[in-house]
């Protein structure tokens, strides 16, 4: 039977993974979302693009909004950076984080793979978006549940 994006994760790993959010952020003014789909219909690429959109990602100051986006049902994730942070970086700058999230999902860690990905990402970016004494979080760390 097919799992919603909502029910996907118990409750305390949901906590684990917000929480790997707000720990990455202290490292960065960047903007970690995740978003959780129950199916991706279409291209996984084009599906988050759209989510990232819809977010209102593309319109933090620094253009530093990453997102991680996971379809459970089709077990389809993207990480997607905004325009700020694929200016500053290499482009192969996500590859290693995707490959450590595909080895923990492989082996159904998705809780793990997640949290992974996240504070890699905080990680990294701190480098070309170190956190400022005021900065704000522009975007909310609750995790988004699509269709």
């Amino acid at each position: 039977m097919p799992q919603t994006s909502k029910t996907f994760f118990p409750e305390e790993q949901l906590k684990l993974i917000k929480q790997a959010i707000v720990e990455a952020e202290l490292n960065t003014s960047g903007e970690i979302k995740v978003y959780i789909d129950s199916t991706c219909d279409g291209e996984v690429l084009d599906v988050a693009a759209n989510c990232f959109k819809k977010l209102g990602m593309h319109e933090t100051e620094l253009r530093n909004g990453v997102l991680f986006y996971l379809a459970v049902n089709n077990r389809k994730f993207a990480i997607l950076g905004d325009k700020g942070i694929n200016e500053k970086v290499p482009e192969n700058f996500w590859d290693n984080i995707r490959d450590v999230m595909r080895n923990h999902f492989k082996q159904s860690q998705f809780t793990q793979g997640l949290a992974s990905g996240i504070e890699m990402a905080g990680e990294k970016l701190k480098t070309h978006f170190p956190r400022q004494h005021n900065d704000k979080n522009e975007l909310s760390d609750e995790i988004i549940f699509g269709n």
